[in-house]
């Protein structure tokens, strides 16, 4: 197996209260639904296991699940990390971060992340592996943007 990595940052401001971002963003079934290639979201205490629904990376098709450390500093940042329960290996894990800033006439939203994922492929192969990821990274960001501001009843403000 050989690790692979992509990341992506975004920034928006979202015409809505913080509260309601906030409300969305914590609660594992909404997130689920928001999230594409995500079969469900299980909540345990501080730690959340993602199941995906499967992905085919180079032709190697992938349903990890994986374990984060949710760190909940409500009502403006949310943290999360791999922590996968002693003794297990996972084959992928998240790191990274939401924050939630009122600004005049809504939120500013911004997530910042990093997907590693163990794959059958070789080391050289890791150029086309990151483009991948990073495809399906925007392709995740773009349909769960859309669906939370379908939630919220809100919009996001184009001069920020």
């Amino acid at each position: 197996m050989t690790s692979f990595s992509a990341s992506t940052h975004a920034e928006a401001v979202v015409l809505a209260p913080q509260q309601d971002i906030w409300d969305a963003l914590v609660d594992p079934e909404l997130m689920a639904r928001f999230t594409p290639f995500l079969k469900k979201i299980t909540a345990d205490g501080d730690h959340w296991v993602w199941e995906l629904s499967g992905l085919n990376v180079l032709g190697v098709k992938v349903a990890p699940a994986f374990t984060e450390k949710m760190v909940f500093s409500e009502p403006d940042r949310i943290e999360f990390r791999h922590d996968p329960p002693a003794g297990t290996s996972e084959q992928a894990g998240v790191e990274g971060w939401y924050a939630l800033t009122p600004v005049d006439g809504g939120t500013r939203l911004v997530t910042d992340l990093e997907i590693t994922v163990d794959l059958p492929l070789p080391k050289v192969s890791g150029r086309a592996v990151r483009a991948t990821m990073k495809k399906v990274i925007d392709t995740m960001g773009d349909r769960f943007s859309h669906r939370l501001l379908d939630h919220l009843g809100a919009e996001e403000r184009t001069d920020s």
